[in-house]
């Protein structure tokens, strides 16, 4: 999830705006974070998976 959606439960104001210490703090983590921050172990597990098995199909066929 994208921090431009979440609401503040300290201050009720999205925490994009950072108006808080809490929502800057918080902003500040998801951007360090990164994009794949957000996803479980398992969902990237299942994504390293998928692209491993396109991987396998594309040099089958140039074989």
């Amino acid at each position: 999830m994208t921090y431009d959606r979440l609401v503040c439960a300290n201050c009720a104001s999205p925490v994009s705006e950072g108006r808080c210490a809490v929502c800057r703090a918080h902003r500040e983590r998801m951007r360090q974070e990164g994009p794949f921050g957000g996803l479980s172990p398992a969902v990237l597990a299942a994504l390293a998976g998928v692209l491993l098995l396109a991987l396998a199909l594309l040099v089958a066929q140039a074989a």
